[in-house]
């Protein structure tokens, strides 16, 4: 059973991984079905062709799974432009970040997030929540820009429920590159208020 608060939710390491885990395989399954032709099509995400999302979660992941291991470096979080391989590439970057996460000790350990509140090392599941939410997210942005459905088990949903919840709103979603748009107005429940939570329109692109 998913715990009904943040602080609780964080408080289940172990089981926060496992989530992660399986949004993030998720994606994987998601992106496997895409072809070179798809790389141009436009994504929920305001300004972002699919092209510019899949470099930005492939760069997440890298950067998550250094985050893990210590390292702080922001060059490590620059995308970089896709080669003739989209899919091995995200699934690489993918399985890094997974590994990374499962390593004994990862959950005792401070994650340097240079993006993040100006660099803060914060705790590890709370740094492995933003990552969980994110390719929650992310996996149905890319769904939406292939014309697929995307699905996820009722206890992922619970957790990022959870999480979205917790994400501050207000006019810090206004600034420059904030990653979450102000908060839609939806009533809903599962993924769709997740997603709206988040600044998504969970009927885009209408």
């Amino acid at each position: 059973m998913i715990s009904s608060t943040y602080t609780e939710l964080l408080a289940a390491g172990p089981e926060l991984v496992s989530l992660d885990a399986r949004a993030v395989r998720t994606s994987i399954d998601v992106v496997s079905r895409l072809t070179a032709a798809d790389l141009d099509a436009p994504t929920p995400c305001a300004g972002w062709a699919l092209r510019d999302l899949l470099e930005h979660m492939i760069v997440q992941h890298y950067g998550f799974a250094a985050a893990a291991r210590g390292e702080d470096d922001i060059a490590l979080w620059k995308p970089q432009p896709l080669g003739d391989d989209p899919i091995a590439e995200y699934r690489a970057a993918a399985e890094q970040v997974l590994d990374a996460f499962a390593a004994d000790g990862v959950l005792e350990q401070g994650f340097p997030l240079p993006e993040v509140r100006d660099g803060t090392v914060l705790p590890a599941p709370l740094s492995i929540s933003f990552h969980f939410v994110d390719y929650v997210v992310h996996s149905w942005d890319v769904a939406r820009a292939l014309d697929l459905p995307v699905e996820f088990d009722e206890d992922v949903l619970a957790a990022a429920l959870v999480v979205a919840q917790g994400v501050p709103d207000g006019d810090i979603r206004l600034a420059p590159n904030s990653p979450f748009a102000p908060i839609v107005p939806f009533e809903g429940s599962g993924l769709e208020q997740v997603l709206a939570l988040l600044g998504r329109s969970p009927h885009w692109p209408h």
